[in-house]
């Protein structure tokens, strides 16, 4: 029999407001919300004085299975991100090999099924190459999160620059289209320019082989190409003030057809930081000059980007090298020609941040920079609603019970003996955020629990409303 939950006397933060009230769970759903729930052998959880949030859904992960798994797997980056607040994520293409076929596509939901503590959705890879099986997608537009286009930082072949295809893929494709926007000549032409001044690139060279322009016409071409063919457009991470003219709120979120996420580190981290952190916090698109970084958070909060995500994408500590090496010097074995993990001739880039992400939001919270209706809306509801996510990222009766519970009394320090990554690091190392996540339910278990585990209840993939 399902095991019910009573969650007394919390305050939901919930659609705008916060209230105080008590949740009773039953069979993977919310049951009930009122004042002074009674209900007979269900398991009391006292929520005096804590927060009842939705669960945080991330529509931007690497979790490197299959194919990489000596880096990370579906099952412990779904671990750290339920123990994060994260109950459902959508994971993207670039494993090993890449997800071209719908074949490789449903065999990584058979993984997830089998090992995923998390809910769990899988993007569509796209090549140059590999039109039919992309739109082949469209018959499962209900059961697949989206298709993930690389129009720049390719890893392995899933650069898509032809252009041609590119039109074809945006025409025919009746799902959400997911891009990650950098233009790879001016890239290239940057990178150039710098190995012809400098014999060793820095860190801090990287926000200037991928800038602002890189990623504004990129971006640009996307959104040209999203009008054209009237596609359902998302671009991913946007990382500069200038990408923020392409994207409006003056119309609902429901009712766009071009929507922005942006990423928690690249609203922590400025260029000024690659001086502490060096290639810890390299990644695609890089994190760059401050003005940029105080750009997104006004965007973030006047709506024109649409949620929040963390792009979850953990390597080795081995594989990310000191500051006063050259980039290549990651992956010699690849000098001179793309990474397979790295994005380019730059190595290894990304950084793990699922189990930290909604801790980094709640900070800035406690500064006075966001409301935690907020951060509810952009972790949670206004994920949900961009991708048609069918009865979750909300607290309504009749909804599946991804639940997550903050004490904003407590604190959390990031250590290595709590890191929850397979590549067991985080730049967040030695931080001590000013909240505590207590309890993570996914569909109506207690998976998570004052740092007990109950493992036996797995995710379930997410459906569309579409």
């Amino acid at each position: 029999m399902p095991q019910k939950y009573l969650i007394k006397n919390i305050q939901i933060v919930n659609e705008g407001t916060i209230k105080t009230a008590d949740v009773l769970i039953s069979n993977e759903r919310i049951e009930r919300i009122d004042a002074n729930i009674s209900e007979g052998g269900a398991e009391v959880v006292n929520g005096e004085g804590k927060f009842l949030l939705p669960g945080a859904i991330d529509d931007q992960v690497h979790f490197r299975e299959p194919g990489l798994t000596h880096k990370a797997s579906i099952y412990t980056e779904s671990k750290a991100a339920v123990a994060g607040g994260v109950t459902s994520f959508m994971e993207m293409p670039n494993t090993s090999p890449p997800v071209f076929t719908q074949e490789l596509l449903e065999d990584k939901y058979s993984i997830a099924a089998q090992t995923s503590l998390a809910n769990y959705s899988f993007y569509m890879g796209t090549s140059n190459d590999n039109l039919e099986e992309v739109l082949r997608t469209n018959e499962k537009k209900d059961r697949v999160c989206g298709v993930k286009v690389f129009m720049g930082s390719s890893t392995g072949n899933l650069l898509v620059d032809n252009y041609l295809t590119l039109g074809r893929i945006f025409g025919g494709t009746e799902l959400l289209i997911a891009t990650h926007c950098e233009e790879e000549r001016i890239i290239t032409e940057n990178l150039a320019r710098l190995r012809a001044t400098k014999a060793v690139l820095e860190p801090s060279d990287h926000p200037i082989i991928r800038d602002e322009e890189a990623c504004f016409e990129s971006s640009f071409k996307a959104v040209q190409l999203a009008m054209q063919h009237n596609t359902r457009l998302h671009i991913l991470h946007i990382s500069t003030e200038r990408e923020l003219q392409l994207f409006t709120n003056m119309i609902p979120l429901t009712d766009k057809r071009i929507t922005a996420e942006v990423c928690v580190h690249h609203l922590h981290f400025t260029a000024d930081d690659y001086a502490q952190y060096g290639n810890l916090i390299k990644c695609n698109p890089a994190i760059k000059a401050s003005h940029n970084r105080e750009a997104l958070w006004k965007a973030l909060l006047d709506d024109r980007l649409d949620v929040i995500a963390t792009d979850h994408a953990p390597h080795l500590l081995e594989e990310k090298v000191p500051n006063n090496k050259d980039f290549r010097e990651s992956w010699p074995q690849w000098a001179g020609k793309a990474s397979p993990v790295g994005g380019g001739l730059e190595g290894a880039a990304g950084v793990p941040l699922v189990q930290h992400s909604l801790l980094l939001m709640l900070d800035y919270y406690k500064q006075g920079r966001i409301s935690l209706e907020k951060i509810v809306q952009k972790m949670s509801h206004a994920v949900a609603d961009c991708f048609r996510i069918w009865e979750r990222g909300y607290i309504r009766e009749g909804y599946y019970a991804d639940l997550v519970i903050v004490d904003m009394n407590d604190s959390t320090t990031v250590s290595k003996e709590n890191i929850l990554y397979k590549c067991g690091w985080s730049p967040f190392e030695g931080q001590t955020f000013p909240a505590a996540i207590t309890h993570t339910f996914v569909n109506g278990a207690l998976v998570y629990g004052n740092e007990v585990w109950n493992e036996s209840s797995k995710g379930q993939r997410l459906l569309f409303n579409r």
